[in-house]
């Protein structure tokens, strides 16, 4: 029987330690190929390379077909779909494991859930993992299990609508996590700041610095599950449309 074929790829970098943790979970699943950023590409979002060559060199690691790609999260997928692959058919795109959170507005400046965004735009299953513990040393040992459980039922009963997941792990031991939850993305904010200093020559440069405010905490949100000791499942979609406001908007047409 064919093994489903499995794309990895992250934003952290090829040499993260969430990336090697996704990569053994996926290889007892199906046949892997791996194509992810030769240097950390957080906070990218959906961008692309345009003004510059991309470069892709196969590289020995994870004892899986690998390549590192001098550009982002999303020209990873795109190199990975269309060249590495050539357009075989790809059963299932997975990103991550993020060094960090992607709750809530998040996912619209994570390169990780851009990356399995791009794979779902072209109709591909993807699921993108975040785990909220910044450390690069952080332990991704306990949540193998959850992990391989939704990427396994994913590979065999496939998704609907926008065919992408956020998934977002709680930074608690894994004996502690209450079970998986299915929610909505919370209503939330950066309130950001911009910290002002001069260079040698006496020019101003910016460090942007800022909190994470939300004050939708019901029981259906991401944020929620995650302070109640829940892993966040949200079913996402590229189709930014407000759906709600058309007919209220009505009466801009002339």
């Amino acid at each position: 029987m064919k093994k489903p074929l499995i794309l990895v790829t992250n934003d952290d970098g090829i040499t993260a330690k969430g990336i090697k943790a996704l990569v053994e979970v996926a290889q007892k699943l199906g046949d892997v190929v791996v194509v992810a950023p030769d240097s950390p590409q957080s906070g990218m979002g959906h961008a692309i390379t345009i003004h510059d060559p991309l470069r892709l060199k196969k590289v020995e690691m994870f004892g899986v077909e690998s390549y590192e790609c001098s550009g982002t999260p999303v020209d990873c997928v795109k190199l990975g779909k269309y060249v590495v692959l050539k357009d075989r058919p790809i059963d299932l795109c997975v990103s991550g494991i993020n060094h960090g959170s992607n709750v809530a507005i998040n996912i619209l400046y994570s390169g990780t859930m851009s990356a399995a965004m791009e794979a779902s735009l072209n109709g591909i299953d993807s699921i993108g993992f975040s785990l909220l513990d910044f450390r690069a040393d952080a332990d991704f040992e306990p949540y193998k299990p959850f992990i391989e459980k939704l990427m396994r039922s994913t590979l065999e009963k496939g998704l609907t609508g926008g065919q992408l997941l956020n998934v977002n792990i709680p930074n608690i031991p894994g004996e502690e996590i209450k079970g998986m939850r299915v929610c909505r993305q919370s209503e939330s904010r950066w309130v950001e700041e911009f910290q002002e200093n001069e260079d040698p020559m006496g020019k101003k440069y910016y460090w942007i610095t800022g909190s994470f405010q939300s004050d939708d905490m019901t029981e259906e949100t991401d944020v929620w599950a995650l302070e109640n000791g829940y892993i966040s499942i949200v079913p996402s979609m590229h189709d930014l449309t407000d759906y709600y406001s058309i007919e209220k908007s009505k009466w801009m047409e002339s």
